[in-house]
């Protein structure tokens, strides 16, 4: 405080300096202080206790904070116990002023309350002589919680002057910590709504699970070695806010999912829709097989003497059908890539045609099936890619419908950006690196690392770390990840971190990310 604002409160009225001291603070803890502070220094009081009221669905109870004078062996904040409002309770004063509302006052000549000398001699005093409790109400008057002075000083240790300053002080600080401990249960709301929302979308489909879950914890590694860094992230920092905000985004960020049809999101194999149709493919090879064998039995009887070239000729139809099974089955599992001559073959067979049950001869891949065995990438055709892409539009539109907080405000541009790609040619909006922030970068590192090293993927095995980071390692050649937050990525380890926290150890086969630079 400099000297001028020190004048200008010595001319204030003390209640007035206790109340701006007050309305000064920021957060619970130190706003605590200052009210048991400022009490204390009111009344000459020897210690102060502070009692916040709380509950839940189940019981009630008083969460305690002693506050020692400045020269004595308890000098300082401490935590005190917790005090369940019950029967056992009711004759503590504590209590006794929460559920009466009213101030009380209590002298040496009263009983004192066992639990109540165990709490308070000898931590803050040697002995009490008075006490003076005062409850704090909320703007709605409701005790919210209740002020405690020990051992005022003098013949009359708290006067009604004195008691009327307090009355006062207890109800500034009544609103005061109110109002913080209101924002205290929104935050925990909201973090609590925000994972439900990302357990949601890990629910929703068993090829994602955990996804949102890891994700804030590769983007927290990764936004933590930015603010350490000095070579190329000197100016990037985070305060409190600002992790709050990436955190939430970090859990939000796939929050469109939840529009996403339960057919594209778990469609798991190339021929997947409401089953895996690689199944009726193998019912038609059945029927293939069989019409080998019964035309080998009856060649065979009308031709006994060729029964062993014939019996050649199935045993080569038998394992052709068996090799061109276990071909379609491969390759409906998906993968990074499909090789030509594979589509080659699947258009081939395609052209076959097997006898249904009502004897009209059919094609044994449908075009559907054809057109979805030959997805080069992945189980998803390019019509359901750009389904599963719309999640991104989805996401944008929910949360930036949402009067998120000031603080909050960059919740929709981090969470929505993690698509982007540097050279402008990600979704939704084809930002460039330029017109990213650095957390929006961030999180895309993030999101590809996690998705190349998820155990839930079924169309693939999880990725070990060294063809992740290859994979990586290309996608930074490609414009697609940011090259500086790349490098931080392998610089500080974050691929090490993360997978000994979230990897099988079977992934974890490098121990020098250089050959990834």
């Amino acid at each position: 405080m400099s000297k001028l604002e020190q004048l200008a409160e010595g001319r204030l009225p003390p209640l007035l300096r206790v109340a701006g001291r007050i309305s000064a603070q920021r957060d619970l803890a130190p706003l605590i202080e200052t009210v048991l502070e400022q009490a204390q220094a009111l009344a000459g009081a020897r210690a102060g206790v502070l009692w916040l009221y709380r509950d839940d669905a189940e019981r009630e109870w008083l969460e305690c904070v002693l506050h020692g004078a400045r020269d004595g062996p308890a000098a300082g904040r401490h935590e005190g116990p917790r005090l369940i409002l019950d029967e056992a309770s009711a004759d503590r004063p504590a209590v006794r002023v929460v559920r009466s509302g009213e101030p009380l006052c209590l002298s040496d000549g009263e009983p004192l309350n066992e639990a109540d000398q165990a709490l308070l001699v000898p931590r803050l005093v040697a002995r009490i002589e008075n006490r003076f409790l005062v409850p704090l109400r909320n703007h709605e008057g409701t005790v919210v919680g209740v002020l405690e002075l020990v051992n005022g000083a003098g013949a009359d240790p708290f006067p009604v002057a004195t008691r009327n300053l307090l009355e006062a002080l207890a109800g500034f600080a009544g609103i005061a910590v109110n109002n913080l401990l209101l924002v205290e249960e929104l935050k925990g709301l909201l973090d609590a709504f925000v994972k439900v929302i990302a357990q949601a979308i890990d629910a929703k489909s068993s090829a994602t699970s955990a996804h949102c879950q890891r994700v804030p914890l590769l983007t927290e590694l990764l936004a933590r070695a930015a603010c350490e860094d000095r070579r190329h992230f000197a100016d990037f920092q985070l305060d409190d806010d600002g992790w709050y905000e990436l955190r939430v985004a970090a859990w939000l960020h796939d929050c469109g999912k939840l529009a996403t049809p339960d057919s594209v999101l778990e469609k798991s194999t190339k021929l997947h829709t409401l089953h895996d149709r690689i199944e009726q493919v193998a019912a038609r090879f059945a029927v293939l097989r069989c019409e080998s064998e019964r035309r080998y039995e009856r060649e065979s009887l009308a031709n006994p003497r060729r029964e062993p070239e014939l019996r050649r000729r199935l045993e080569a139809e038998i394992a052709g059908l068996t090799d061109d099974l276990a071909l379609l089955e491969r390759i409906n599992k998906g993968g990074e890539t499909m090789a030509e001559r594979d589509k080659l073959r699947v258009r081939a067979l395609a052209a076959r045609t097997w006898t249904d049950a009502h004897g009209q001869q059919r094609p044994l891949l449908s075009d559907d099936e054809v057109h979805n065995l030959c997805i080069t990438r992945g189980t998803l055709t390019e019509q359901e890619r750009r389904i599963i892409n719309g999640h991104m539009d989805v996401t944008l539109d929910m949360l930036e419908s949402l009067p998120f907080p000031r603080k909050l405000r960059r919740v929709p541009e981090y969470a929505g950006g993690h698509h982007e790609r540097m050279d402008g040619s990600g979704f939704p909006r084809g930002l460039t690196r330029e017109q990213m922030s650095i957390p929006a970068r961030i999180m895309a590192i993030a999101d590809v690392f996690e998705a190349l090293t998820a155990r839930e993927r079924p169309y693939k095995t999880p990725l070990k770390l060294s063809e992740a980071l290859g994979i990586m390692q290309r996608m930074r050649d490609e414009q697609h990840l940011d090259p500086d937050l790349y490098r931080l990525f392998l610089d500080a380890g974050v691929w090490r971190d993360y997978g000994r926290e979230a990897l099988d150890a079977e992934q974890l086969d490098v121990d020098d990310a250089t050959p990834y630079y």
